[in-house]
């Protein structure tokens, strides 16, 4: 039985990921800041889950709650980063755009360095962000959410480089989800949604194959692939 700490558990695909690994019998710390549908969870495994809500947001609280955490369990062996936001903007309206950073940007940072540094400490661990395909190239659509998670993407190779050079038994898997059929799914045009499930399998496969960075479904790295290497003569007609 593995410790698992999911932040972002309340919806979407850290839900349906949570409800995969309690199904497996691993013992899950339910993370986020809607506490009711936390708690949906939870009463379907009361004995393997237990409800921490908290807002990323709020950094400082955020940080207490998962130092209390990490000092109350034996060990931490994985943390599942999927709280993230992030709206249509074409008016580029800050109050839209903040969110985004807040979350995306300066929560990820303090989860991401807390983990690497626990597991650092204790030996071993596993850190997996969801990021994005959206983070391979800058978009008008959403200038924050793409940024942002172009920003996920360097920092959490940063980290890998990091582990690598200190010889450390510490393994980041970035996953760049394409389009997935939750709340986060906005704007007209899109292509290969898929559902919740398929998706929360694909991830927790490559979780436990401990890939260093996957996209999800799988037909996306081939999208992916021509997405970086697009002519920015071409990206504009998007």
């Amino acid at each position: 039985m593995r410790n698992i700490i999911v932040i972002g558990a309340s919806s979407g695909i850290g839900r349906e990921l949570a409800i995969q690994f309690l199904e497996k019998g691993d013992n899950l710390f339910l993370c986020a800041r809607r506490a009711v549908l936390l708690k949906e969870v939870h009463q379907k495994f009361p004995e393997n889950s237990h409800c921490l809500p908290f807002d990323v947001a709020n950094h400082e609280h955020a940080f207490k709650m998962l130092s209390t955490i990490f000092t109350e369990s034996k060990v931490i062996d994985m943390v599942i980063f999927c709280a993230g936001t992030g709206d249509l903007n074409p008016d580029l309206d800050f109050g839209i755009e903040k969110p985004a950073m807040d979350i995306n940007v300066a929560g990820f940072t303090m989860v991401a360095d807390l983990c690497f540094n626990l597991f650092k400490r204790q030996g071993f661990g596993h850190l997996v962000v969801l990021t994005s395909v959206a983070g391979l190239r800058g978009g008008a659509a959403e200038p924050a959410y793409n940024a942002s998670k172009a920003y996920q993407i360097n920092y959490l190779e940063a980290l890998r480089i990091k582990a690598r050079k200190e010889c450390l038994s510490v393994c980041i898997t970035d996953v760049r989800p394409g389009f997935v059929n939750t709340a986060m799914a906005k704007g007209e045009g899109l292509f290969f949604v898929a559902p919740v499930a398929k998706a929360a399998k694909q991830i927790r496969r490559a979780i436990d194959k401990t890939r260093s960075v996957i996209y999800v479904t799988r037909r996306w790295s081939l999208i992916a692939w021509l997405y970086r290497r697009m002519p920015f003569s071409i990206l504009l007609r998007f």
